[in-house]
């Protein structure tokens, strides 16, 4: 039997997994099928990048794994790495509200008070903020509803200080979005389904959340990475993957469709020539490849944002006001162009050398997008200055390493799935065997790429196998 030729576009991690996925199911079930993986840019991995300096190990993109989720911890376990995850550092993190760094309540969920004695206890906010927060407990569940924006949702729950003050620089930071225009159903559904069952997001996080271990007394880290960086589950990958069937510098112009599935036609001109697709790009790419689907160009009108961010190493005698944590979050209402600071020397111990201190922060709020296209010199200057206003730091740093994602982080405003489901199913219709999927989809997490790259490999050997 002629083998059919399966193409998979982008080589970020949802490319990637579907390509690991793919071939392992190939060769276990001896399906007739060949696969190619092909990648615009010169390097797989996509946000994926581990970056080595004098010692430090710097992530340009992500960070870590949330463990919670299980597809990731799944891939990392057959991938034979179990026994290299490092849990991060757990300590104080903070908020910085109005100039001044707040403790983050102990026992806080995204910002959700889970225990009503430390909330009480936090400056973050005011004593009547703490009596409207707490209406939670008693405020009859919203009615039902396909969809509403995650702020208006968390305004109504908590009112508007506890979302602003501590909900909000927690909840936006995570997609670099607004929560006021942020779908609740595509970003965080969890909330939506505690309220409908519990009645109350305080008593539904309570009854849910994983307990503190008897033996230590302290929750686990709720992420993790390797101690040669995030980047080691990429190259793990790769090498699970058959060499030969990656494809990089390889630019996809447009994609055709023929009686006999599809003409990939690549930017060199060559043509690869495919019975199904997994399409891992961007949504911005997406109507260029499919230039003659009207149904696609809802895709242009799909926003997204730029983030960059500026790790810095120092000596730590350098640091003259040190601050007991692992990082902090800046509320919209501070007076700073940083969204958020690590201290990831704190966080992630093994990424510095012993003496020296590793800060890594964002900056792009999405009312602040000019701010990523600054010149190196000029966002360090940013960064150093927003810095000392809570931390003395009284040298330059030894060095710093500044990245840059511009259109980076799609946004899921209201009306995201419903949007999404609709493209699929025109897809299904007019180019069947051509399967959306990655981080402009559902989910812009790692655990999230992995578990649509996964699924796209059902779907596709379900539609050959038909």
């Amino acid at each position: 039997m002629e083998k059919q030729t399966i193409v998979i576009i982008g080589g970020g991690i949802t490319g990637l997994t579907a390509a690991y996925y793919l071939q392992k199911a190939i060769r276990e079930k001896k399906l007739p099928y060949d696969v190619k993986l092909v990648e615009a840019s010169n390097r797989l991995g996509g946000k994926i990048q581990t970056y080595k300096q004098d010692g430090f190990t710097i992530e340009r993109g992500p960070d870590s794994i949330i463990a919670r989720k299980k597809p990731g911890v799944k891939l990392v376990e057959e991938l034979g790495l179990k026994d290299e995850m490092v849990r991060n550092g757990t300590g104080q993190s903070y908020i910085l509200v109005e100039g001044k760094l707040h403790k983050m309540p102990k026992g806080a969920f995204m910002g959700i008070p889970k225990q009503i004695g430390p909330f009480l206890r936090s400056g973050l906010v005011s004593p009547i903020g703490k009596m409207r927060a707490l209406l939670d407990l008693t405020k009859a569940k919203g009615e039902e509803k396909s969809d509403q924006s995650l702020g208006a949702f968390m305004r109504r729950r908590f009112g508007n200080e506890l979302v602003e003050n501590e909900i909000e620089p927690l909840l936006s930071g995570i997609y670099s979005g607004d929560i006021d225009k942020m779908s609740l159903m595509a970003t965080f559904p969890n909330f939506y389904q505690l309220e409908q069952k519990y009645g109350s997001l305080i008593k539904g996080l309570k009854q849910t959340m994983p307990k503190a271990s008897q033996t230590t007394g302290k929750v686990p880290g709720a992420f993790f990475s390797f101690p040669n960086g995030l980047e080691t589950i990429v190259d793990k990958l790769v090498e699970n993957i058959d060499q030969e069937s990656i494809l990089l510098n390889a630019a996809v112009d447009h994609v055709e469709k023929k009686e006999s599935g599809y003409h990939v036609l690549l930017s060199d001109g060559n043509v690869l020539k495919a019975s199904s697709l997994i399409v891992t790009t961007p949504h911005k790419t997406i109507p260029k490849l499919f230039s003659q689907y009207d149904f696609m160009k809802v895709f242009t009108e799909v926003p997204s944002t730029s983030v960059a961010n500026v790790a810095m190493a120092f000596d730590r005698s350098a640091i003259k006001q040190d601050i007991d944590g692992t990082g902090f979050v800046v509320s919209r209402n501070s007076d700073y162009r940083i969204t958020a600071c690590t201290w990831t020397h704190k966080k992630w111990p093994a990424t510095t050398p012993d003496g020296k201190a590793l800060i890594r922060c964002y900056v792009g709020k999405p009312n602040d997008q000019e701010v990523v296209d600054l010149t190196d010199d000029e966002i360090t200057s940013i960064v150093l200055n927003d810095l000392n206003k809570t931390m003395n730091i009284t040298a330059e740093p030894d060095f710093s390493v500044i990245t840059r994602w511009h259109n980076a982080m799609p946004q899921y405003t209201v009306g995201h799935l419903e949007r999404i489901a609709t493209i699929r199913k025109e897809a299904q219709h007019q180019i069947p065997g051509v399967f959306l999927t990655g981080s402009s989809f559902e989910g812009v997490g790692i655990p999230d790429c992995i578990e649509q790259g996964e699924k796209a490999v059902v779907d596709v050997l379900s539609f050959l196998q038909d």
